[in-house]
């Protein structure tokens, strides 16, 4: 027995979604931060009660905002992202070089075992850590001080650094993703990285198989196997089974390979969610069908699933934050919709029901398992 707390954030608030294990029945929370964009709001592990929250406006800027009560308050923290080190550059659209600036906040990764701990992914491409809940920040700058760094260049949405996974069976060892750079590993806590795309193809660049410079748009693993990564490309979905080291397609019989979320199964390691859109431009359903697509041999077979989603007139898009996963005994997956829904499945996928369906446009979905 248990509940779940749903962490909701939208171009004009965030929500916090609350349900008991049967996860039928909703009570909305909101919008917390009204008018504000909240790119990403997650809880601790080691304490459910500590929320961290990244929002931003185009008048009032960046702010990081902490809750010490699942919610119900909320303290605004440090918001000192200083970038270390030399400035330096990173290549511009059109590859003139860009002095590095610092813009938002997309993710925010609390540890897994303290709640004073959290790391930032920023935009331009920056990792940023604190150790005192958000008080002071420091950036672990021998990410953007890479050797490829000055390289890197923005995607669509901007040169930003969306994921970050924690590897819970070493403390040392943590994966981020940039796009439009790639994926990297860091083995030493944070010191020094290593990119990890080998195997990648990308067709849009100079060199398609270059070391850089692939628009990563999602990664994910399973707590049991944090050797095991899964990749949504920008095109391409992908495998590692070493860590990174190397990469291989698994895209299959999916109708696309593009699209923004990935995810595993709470209970089932080798059972990986995505949610294909039509294109690279054409950011919706293909023929109006939302379809999550759900593998269990861990990539290349996959079947759609329907039971409860709109299978007509629907073009919204799951943007790469929006997708995640409850360890209920029976295992939830929770995403969220660009136009503003936000639906569940409390049996892994097999049926689906909305939870909201008039939010603003939903940027982030987490899910706090409680007992």
């Amino acid at each position: 027995m248990g509940k779940v707390r749903v962490l909701v954030g939208t171009r004009k608030g965030a929500f916090i979604l609350n349900s008991d294990e049967k996860r039928e029945h909703w009570q909305v929370e909101g919008p917390h931060f009204p008018g504000w964009e909240v790119y990403h709001l997650k809880g601790s592990p080691a304490n459910p009660d500590r929320i961290y929250v990244s929002q931003s406006t185009g008048w009032f800027g960046q702010l990081i905002q902490r809750s010490d009560d699942a919610g119900k308050t909320w303290t605004a923290v440090s918001n000192e992202f200083k970038y270390d080190g030399v400035p330096g550059t990173h290549q511009w659209y059109d590859g003139t070089p860009h002095p590095w600036d610092f813009k938002r906040v997309w993710h925010l990764e609390p540890s897994l075992t303290d709640p004073d701990t959290v790391y930032a992914g920023i935009e331009d491409a920056a990792l940023f850590k604190s150790t005192d809940a958000g008080a002071s920040w420091t950036e672990l700058s021998g990410l953007r001080e890479h050797t490829t760094g000055s390289t890197w260049a923005p995607g669509a949405g901007g040169l930003c650094l969306h994921t970050i996974l924690l590897d819970p069976t070493d403390h040392n060892r943590i994966y981020t993703a940039i796009s439009a750079a790639g994926a990297f590993r860091s083995d030493d806590a944070g010191k020094t990285w290593k990119p990890i795309n080998k195997g990648l193809v990308s067709g849009h660049i100079p060199d398609p198989d270059a070391e850089v410079g692939h628009c990563v748009h999602r990664l994910a693993m399973h707590p049991s196997q944090p050797n095991v990564l899964f990749m949504q490309k920008h095109w391409d979905v992908m495998r590692s089974d070493n860590a990174g080291d190397t990469w291989h397609e698994v895209s299959g019989n999916l109708p696309t390979d593009f699209g923004f979320v990935v995810d595993v199964h709470a209970h089932e390691p080798n059972t990986v969610f995505v949610v294909p859109i039509k294109s690279d431009s054409e950011h919706f359903p293909i023929d109006g069908q939302l379809r999550v697509y759900r593998s269990k041999t861990g990539g290349n077979d996959w079947e759609a699933l329907t039971n409860g989603l709109p299978q007509k007139d629907c073009y919204v898009n799951v943007l790469r934050d929006a997708m995640c996963v409850d360890s209920l005994e029976s295992c939830g997956v929770y995403f969220g919709t660009t136009g503003g829904q936000v639906y569940v499945s409390a049996n892994g996928g097999d049926s689906w029901q909305a939870i909201v369906h008039d939010l603003p446009a939903v940027l982030s979905v987490e899910v706090q398992t409680l007992s």
